[in-house]
């Protein structure tokens, strides 16, 4: 019997809902990826539905055509129907139109829009305007001149009570204005006379009054703009707003005390708030302000006491974390004991917090070392990823490093760390830690035991850095020789050949026919000292050895570390290449250059080449002419190599040099010039010009360079050139020769021991005064540039907010001397940067050099 006609659910289109589910799948599959034909399949069968009344399929369809971005032929096929849509009475079709159109639309098309567009901005509907407004912040990064011509409509619109339409149009006004400094600055100043209603726009223009400050470069209070309305803003009714305000100040340059004061009050209002995202927002922005102004958040201690016990844990950590920097030495012991109640419930990124806050705290108060180093290793004990372990490890180390006392307690606990560690790095940075310090304490023998068992029970790569650490006992504590010797004995039957091979090399280092005699310089050096050559130099000269009766030479090897090359010119065709160009790897770098400065009959009695610094350009990028510069530094010369490329193809370049006046460099003195004979188009050449200077002396001085040469007319057709030339010059950009360039970037592997191993021969500290900066990085980054040494150990980053922070640099200097430098930072509450400067250095009269340096700079 034949049954009756039943529409099935899944053809159900009642409400659309079924309709626009397809749509909505469809979307999902293009994340995950459509090819080119599948794409156009969708976007014609999407069109179809703009015939639909519903609205919600209506609006997936909009949706739809910009997930796609169709290409310009399919854009015709849909303009009609958007444009169409686009003067529709219904508000949401206007509205999903414009940002479509936006979005699909080329300069062409809006050209031919814009009148609507501008309409839209001014519409009445807050629906509308702010899709026309969102869609000139789009179209202003690849339409600005027709986005510009909007000023007048939006400049209309910000006066909107729409809160989202003000909001909106603040945001693209602001964008047509930010790189006219004293347009935005009078836009900013004309809003915050109280056209400003909406709580977000009111939000957006604080952002745009702290940038206006940060530019103005005024620390003093009465002298930064809009201040007074920030904290007039603290006074407004919406919460949004306050917090806002209050970031900003607490964010601002050089801040005073008198400053910070209203925003740490409101804050401190927050933290007793209902209002979990208020709470957090307080007491993260205070968390901020304690690393640079602890006395500041004081007043907060017994708000912030009541939020450990908070049921989200975010807030619980970062109060603790707050506490833990403002806090005095008497309530270290009572936040311990809180902080060990919750910290199995947060996630490892606030636990990694909480270890930093600690370290630091050790660092302040060291007698409470105990403490803190106990709680420490007990939180190492428990279960955590890699960051949040290594976190802990390395504030162990520093604390150990920093706080002679707590030595011998903290190697203990790192042994009981690695009974049990899953992550090999751990095991071999801590087992590398132990042998440097280890055999230094009062007992080394307890610490044999726990370095074997890495040999019998773990993997291959932490059984060979167990080794190495074995021999660093040996060869430190002659009365633990015999266990030694025995244990690395066994180490010879080992199933990896890097274990068998260490163990071999350390008894005949050592000297393992059982006789105990005393460790031999060389042996200490080659196990504590540090490889004075970068690892990818020798990883590159390791590959391009080829085996033969001469043994490899580590000598060989270039010292020093070749900076990143030079960012291309926009006509990466004219480039210079060859021998003229940027040498294409730290092997060939310094080897390249002698060999051609070697073959110069004019500079082949210079002597061996110390330096070659990186192409310095003398020339914008597509300029007629495209010249670099190389400095070849001898111990009593100086050689210039322009490098130059003819970038016009109807010009012949002949007899090319530089002319250049030293008259700002009164210790150089002109000894030869080699002129290019002739420079085709697109044909690099070298031209050089050498100077004598004092032997062995930093001499600096700034040059000022001028290309003069012979022009002749070339016929592009037939390649003809004319007889007859022209002298034409052409001015470069000015060379300065800085201390910088006397300096080889040559780092240490262990910078600690390479210290010690120089010895305070010819050490000599001072301190200085860097005045106002910006930042303590700024004055890190400017200190490093001006020696031109090489960071060690990763010292160079430094920490966001930090207030103090020691950098570690390593080079040598002309006349091949080893130079180290320690670098102590301190940043106070009106930003001025003092430093503390400590050389040590193979020569007395380079360590003067190097403060020399520094104070001239």
């Amino acid at each position: 019997m034949a049954q009756p006609l039943i529409k099935k659910d899944d053809d159900r289109d009642d409400d659309g809902h079924y309709k626009a589910s397809i749509p909505t799948k469809s979307r999902g599959d293009i994340h995950e990826g459509l090819d080119l034909v599948e794409a156009t399949e969708v976007f014609f069968a999407v069109t179809k539905l703009f015939q639909s009344k519903e609205t919600g399929l209506r609006r997936m369809v909009y949706l739809m055509i910009k997930e796609l971005s169709p290409s310009a032929d399919e854009v015709i096929i849909v303009t009609s129907s958007l444009m169409k849509d686009m003067n529709s009475k219904t508000d949401m079709y206007r509205a999903n139109a414009i940002r479509v159109l936006c979005r699909i639309t080329d300069g062409t098309l809006l050209a031919q829009i814009e009148r609507y567009l501008k309409q839209a901005i001014v519409d009445k509907n807050p629906v509308v305007a702010s899709a026309a407004l969102v869609s000139g912040i789009h179209l202003l990064q690849t339409n600005p001149e027709i986005v510009r011509r909007w000023s007048n409509e939006v400049q209309e619109t910000v006066q909107s009570r729409a809160a989202l339409v003000q909001f909106h149009a603040l945001a693209l006004l602001h964008q047509i204005r930010q790189n006219d400094r004293l347009a935005a600055s009078k836009l900013v100043s004309n809003l915050t006379r109280g056209a400003v209603r909406s709580p977000l726009a009111q939000c957006l223009l604080i952002r745009y009054i702290s940038q206006i400050i940060r530019e103005s470069g005024n620390t003093q209070m009465g002298d930064r703009p809009f201040y007074d309305y920030l904290e007039g803003c603290l006074r407004h009714k919406a919460e949004m707003v306050i917090f806002e305000a209050a970031r900003a100040i607490t964010e601002l340059n050089g801040v005073t005390s008198r400053e910070l004061t209203p925003a740490i009050t409101v804050l401190q209002l927050f933290l007793s708030s209902s209002k979990p995202v208020l709470r957090f927002a307080a007491v993260r922005t205070l968390n901020k302000v304690a690393m640079t102004h602890p006395m500041a958040v004081t007043n907060c201690n017994i708000d912030m006491e009541s939020l450990i016990s908070d049921q989200n844990r975010s807030i619980a950590t970062l109060a603790i974390a707050t506490l833990l920097k403002t806090g005095n030495e008497s309530s270290v012991d009572r936040l311990m004991k809180q902080i060990t109640n919750f910290m199995s419930d947060i996630a490892d990124e606030f636990k990694i917090v909480v270890v930093d806050a600690i370290r630091s705290l050790c660092l302040k108060f060291p007698l409470k070392y105990r403490s803190l180093m106990n709680f420490l290793s007990n939180i190492l004990r428990e279960e955590g990823g890699f960051e949040y372990k290594k976190a802990i490890v390395d504030s162990i180390v520093i604390v150990i490093r920093e706080i002679p006392d707590a030595k011998e307690s903290g190697l203990l606990h790192l042994c009981e760390f690695i009974e049990d560690c899953e992550f090999t790095y751990l095991s071999t940075q801590i087992l590398h830690f132990l042998g440097a310090e280890g055999p230094k304490t009062s007992d080394p023998s307890k610490f044999i035991r726990y370095i074997y068992n890495r040999v019998i029970l773990e993997n291959a790569t932490i059984r060979a850095s167990a080794v190495s650490t074995l021999a660093k006992f040996g060869a430190m504590v002659d009365s633990l020789k015999p266990r030694i010797f025995t244990l690395l004995r066994r180490c010879l039957f080992d199933s990896d050949d890097e274990v068998r091979d260490r163990a071999t090399l350390y008894l005949n280092m050592l000297g393992g026919d059982d006789a105990v005699v005393e460790t031999g310089k060389d042996v200490k050096e080659f196990l504590f000292g540090s490889l004075d050559v970068p690892l990818s130099n020798l990883e590159t000269s390791l590959k391009i050895y080829e085996p033969s009766e001469a043994p490899f030479d580590i000598n060989s090897v270039p010292k020093e570390v070749k900076s990143q090359p030079l960012a291309e010119k926009k006509a990466t065709n004219k480039r210079p290449t060859g021998l003229g160009a940027p040498p294409s790897g730290p092997s060939s770098g310094t080897d390249a250059y002698e060999k051609l400065l070697s073959s110069i009959p004019e500079f082949s009695a210079f002597g061996k080449l110390f330096k070659s610094s990186a192409p310095v350009e003398l020339t914008e990028a597509e300029t007629e002419y495209a010249v670099n510069v190389v400095k070849h530094v001898f111990d009593g010369h100086i050689v210039f190599q322009y490098n130059c490329t003819n970038t016009i193809p109807e010009q012949l370049l002949e007899n090319v040099t530089v002319i250049v006046d030293a008259s700002e460099a009164e210790e150089f003195a002109e000894v030869a010039v080699r002129p290019l004979r002739s420079l085709p188009y697109d044909s690099p050449g070298q031209t050089f010009v050498a100077f004598q200077k004092p032997q062995g002396v930093a001499t600096v001085g700034k040059f000022s360079n001028i290309l003069r040469f012979i022009v002749k007319e070339v016929d592009p057709s037939t390649g003809e050139v004319e007889e007859d030339g022209v002298e034409d010059e052409y001015q470069l950009e000015d060379l300065e020769v800085a201390a910088a360039d006397y300096m080889l970037k040559i780092g240490v592997s262990n910078f600690r021991n390479a210290w010690e191993t120089m010895g305070p021969d010819f050490e000599k500290v001072d301190e200085y005064g860097l005045g106002p900066r910006e930042s303590l990085a700024e004055a890190v980054t400017a200190v490093i540039n001006l020696l031109g040494m090489q960071p060690c150990e990763g010292t160079e980053v430094v920490p966001s907010n930090s207030r103090s922070h020691t950098c570690l640099l390593s080079g040598v200097f002309i006349g091949n001397v080893k130079v180290l430098v320690r670098l102590q930072f301190g940043l106070d509450a009106n930003r001025d940067v003092a430093m503390k400067l400590a050389v040590r250095s193979e020569g007395e009269s380079v360590s003067d050099t190097i403060h020399d340096i520094v104070a001239s700079g």
